[in-house]
């Protein structure tokens, strides 16, 4: 069966950086997904559009069209009171944060000085080109629950809580 919207895709995948660097992979837990409903990098999942079962493809993104840019202006320091003041505050760290369109926002603590906190807004991956070489797994018909809800079940079962 052909990758095409409204299909479960099963792919086993290894990203990297252009210098090789492993970022993430999905060793033995395949990685399913809805394609079609956005839950990927519109570049990977274009790359995967017609591939079947046991197909493997190489795809090259580059920061634009995986992550974005980088964005200085999401680097900001805070006052080390704007944390929760039983957390040991460490560089590397991830909070949930308020945007200033107060949308939620993901921030990573970039530094530690003091009273000063340094967050990064922007995502871990921006401004980094993207590797990925994946194999399909398994494809299946969606079921209708599953394209109502705009993504893949695992097992069978799903809860939302």
């Amino acid at each position: 069966m052909q990758i095409s919207a409204k299909k479960v895709v099963t792919i086993n995948y290894t990203l990297t950086d252009d210098a090789g660097n492993v970022i993430d992979k999905s060793d033995s837990d395949d990685f399913a997904y809805l394609h079609g409903a956005g839950n990927i990098l519109p570049g990977l999942e274009d790359a995967l559009t017609t591939k079947s079962s046991g197909d493997e493809v190489a795809v090259s993104l580059t920061a634009e069209e995986g992550y974005g840019s980088r964005d200085e202006t999401k680097v900001q320091p805070v006052p080390r009171n704007m944390f929760p003041p039983d957390v040991d505050i460490q560089s590397g760290m991830q909070f949930r944060a308020q945007g200033s369109d107060g949308q939620p926002l993901l921030v990573t603590v970039a530094n530690v000085e003091g009273d000063q906190v340094t967050v990064d807004g922007n995502h871990p991956l921006a401004g980094v080109n993207l590797n990925f070489q994946v194999k399909v797994v398994d494809v299946r018909e969606a079921t209708d629950e599953e394209v109502q809800h705009g993504h893949a079940h695992a097992g069978g079962e799903h809860d939302h809580g």
